[in-house]
């Protein structure tokens, strides 16, 4: 089923299946549709794959604003370094 999936969604998801959850990622990150699809039941989460609810939130990462490049040196694919101790 996994691999059924990952073949007919190719375009548009990157699928995975845990013990208990299949999920899906969005191969566009630019979409205006939700970038992730997770449900237990199968049919669920195909029906989801078809018909993906609204994206809900920013379109970009908070590490790629103004306030995250003044404070933060990037050091990595995705990880970044601050230099000042965390605030307690």
């Amino acid at each position: 089923m996994l691999r059924l999936l990952r073949n007919w969604y190719a375009d548009r998801w990157t699928i995975r299946r845990t013990p208990h959850l299949w999920i899906a990622v969005a191969t566009d990150p630019d979409t205006d549709r939700a970038p992730t699809v997770m449900h237990e039941d199968v049919e669920k989460f195909v029906r989801e794959l078809e018909n993906p609810p609204a994206r809900v939130g920013r379109r970009i990462s908070l590490l790629s604003t103004s306030w995250a490049a003044g404070r933060l040196e990037q050091v990595g694919d995705g990880a970044y370094w601050e230099d000042t101790p965390p605030m307690v």
